[in-house]
């Protein structure tokens, strides 16, 4: 019995290490598509795509797997990459259209959903502390980026479809997972879905790019590859209300990167809000090795 609860506490701790890799490299990916500078969203969104693709078939190739789907996760294999596919795209489409902050906290609401939509795809309820904590955690993002009264449009509303998305698309990929389908399959697949839906728009609104741009959109690529391989893990070690709480510490990867290369330092607000995000995942953190 003893033996069991370490196992299940090792999962855990390595499911949170996955999702800090999560944020990292999907921190790094902002970034990169920052220093990207002026591009249409879908070109930025090919180049994150097909780096993504390169690695993940890479992957597949050293560790010698047939790309085998069983039958019975086709179906949750595809909403994984529909639907992540769709934050992807909403989420560019709303960071050209509205202030960045703005746009993050509205993609930032992706773990909340993920909790919601694993009582209607998993059925797993959270408890009532889960859900404090999350809320926490939201709070805490809104006095990072403290949104603008801007913010109830189109571009909003498309960018916390973007969360909804994202959270779902999460959701989807722990039922992939459970139905024997293995990471680097998730990865390649939902990597080339994406790559080939933006084709179309890549081949009527395509803007040339210097070296420093192909570079950068590189490094977005890559970022995204770290943030997607690792979360395929961490949603499969562990449920998405046990653990997305962390995927806050992007925010702070962010203000670290926006610090060091633009130049950017936070506001009181700012570090208010990194206060209660920590105190957030400190206090699951908690719970969590309690009922362990």
């Amino acid at each position: 019995m003893e033996k069991d609860s370490k196992k299940g506490m090792n999962r855990h701790v390595q499911a949170v290490i996955f999702v800090l890799l999560e944020a990292l490299g999907f921190s790094l990916m902002s970034f990169f598509v920052k220093l990207a500078g002026d591009l249409p969203a879908m070109e930025k969104a090919f180049f994150r795509n097909i780096v993504a693709l390169c690695i993940a078939a890479v992957l597949m190739a050293r560790s010698k797997a047939d790309l085998h789907i069983p039958k019975k996760a086709a179906f949750p294999l595809f909403m994984r990459c529909l639907m992540g596919f769709l934050g992807i795209t909403f989420n560019f489409w709303a960071i050209g259209r509205l202030q960045l902050a703005d746009a993050n906290i509205l993609n930032k609401m992706a773990p909340f959903f993920a909790i919601l939509m694993s009582v209607f795809i998993l059925k797993e309820i959270p408890s009532v502390s889960d859900l404090l904590c999350v809320i926490a955690a939201f709070i805490g993002a809104v006095f990072v980026v403290h949104p603008t009264a801007g913010i109830a449009s189109l571009p909003a509303f498309a960018g916390l479809f973007s969360g909804f998305s994202a959270g779902t698309a999460y959701t989807y990929l722990r039922k992939t997972r459970q139905l024997g389908v293995n990471g680097p399959e998730i990865v390649f697949c939902f990597s080339l879905f994406s790559t080939i839906g933006c084709l179309p728009f890549i081949l009527l609104h395509h803007a040339p790019l210097s070296t420093a741009q192909f570079l950068s959109l590189l490094g977005a690529g890559g970022g995204a590859a770290l943030g997607q391989i690792a979360v395929t893990q961490a949603y499969t070690l562990a449920p998405a209300k046990e653990i997305s709480v962390f995927d806050y510490s992007q925010v702070i990867f962010a203000a670290i990167l926006g610090f060091l290369f633009f130049g950017e330092i936070p506001d009181v607000l700012s570090w208010i809000g990194y206060a209660v995000i920590i105190t957030a995942a400190v206090v699951h953190w908690n719970i969590e090795r309690r009922r362990s």
